[in-house]
């Protein structure tokens, strides 16, 4: 009986510890993105800052990985230092797609893909041919260059 309760331990903990050790997941699935947008524009025009729109979804590998590259590292820099970021879960793109609609559509080649917003809620340009979808493969280097050249 004492060897079962070790074992049931034992599980226990490492159970716990990888529950601890699992990294977050990137998109609320339960948030108002509408809320969340005006919220990021608002700061946007506080920060005179631009709001970069991220589209994507947990369950997408690729997405997983741009909010990766994004928090940690240059590019992470590069974002905090000119945009406010809001995401927007797409779910399997059936869910928000109206906001995905304004800004152009930019979720119609696939996902990860991102708009770029004035703090008046203009929209300055987005990934418009699949850009970021398989942002796995990319570098910090090839997803900055992406973000870049949406700045313009």
């Amino acid at each position: 009986m004492n060897l079962l309760r070790r074992i049931f331990a034992a599980v226990l903990v490492s159970g716990t510890a990888l529950a601890t050790a699992a990294p977050s997941l990137p998109y609320d699935e339960k948030a108002d993105a509408r809320a969340d947008l005006t919220q990021a524009l608002a700061a946007a025009q506080a920060k005179h800052k631009n709001v970069l729109v991220v589209f994507g979804a947990n369950w997408c590998p690729d997405c997983r990985e741009l909010a990766t590259k994004m928090n940690s590292g240059p590019l992470a820099t590069h974002v905090a230092q000119r945009y406010v970021v809001a995401k927007v879960d797409v779910a399997r793109f059936d869910k928000n797609t109206d906001i995905a609609q304004q800004m152009g559509n930019p979720i119609r080649k696939g996902i990860p893909a991102v708009a770029v917003l004035r703090a008046d809620g203009t929209l300055v340009k987005a990934t418009m041919g699949g850009e970021l979808a398989s942002a796995r493969r990319m570098g910090d280097d090839e997803v900055l260059k992406v973000l870049e050249g949406l700045a313009k």
